[in-house]
């Protein structure tokens, strides 16, 4: 298991963000997603915030009461995202996600540039994989 990198069981750049975004275009894309969240770039491609949909939801119920949306990305990012490297193997982010709780990771290359993401889901796909070839068969 511990050969088995983040870059072989990730998603590609499905989603990410610009603190410059209306959180309107944000959450436009988060609706046209399947990801409940992604990380916020900077010009030269470096992860420098995360958005979720609980971070655009008081935005949204604020202009939904008073019927108007000013608000950037960068207004309610998370501004500390953690990322892991696709060169970390999935047995520690297994490890890493028993400690720390977010369900999707941006992924970053050895220059810290944004390649895709990394979810629970893949984490166990790829466990399960695993331990499927290790059973014998019969």
């Amino acid at each position: 298991m511990k050969n088995i990198l983040i870059k072989h069981c990730m998603s590609g750049k499905s989603i990410y963000f610009t603190k410059e975004m209306t959180i309107e275009n944000a959450v436009t894309k988060l609706l046209n997603s399947k990801d409940f969240g992604g990380p916020v770039v900077d010009a030269r491609g470096h992860v420098i915030g995360w958005l979720s949909e609980q971070d655009c939801l008081a935005k949204m119920l604020a202009a939904t009461y008073y019927c108007e949306l000013v608000a950037l990305v960068e207004d309610v990012m998370v501004d500390t995202p953690i990322t892991v490297k696709e060169t970390m193997s999935i047995v520690d982010l297994a490890q890493q996600m028993l400690a720390i709780k977010p369900k999707i990771y941006p992924v970053v290359d050895e220059d810290n540039k944004f390649i895709g993401l990394i979810t629970r889901k893949d984490v166990l796909k790829a466990m399960s994989k695993q331990l499927e070839a290790c059973s014998p068969v019969m």
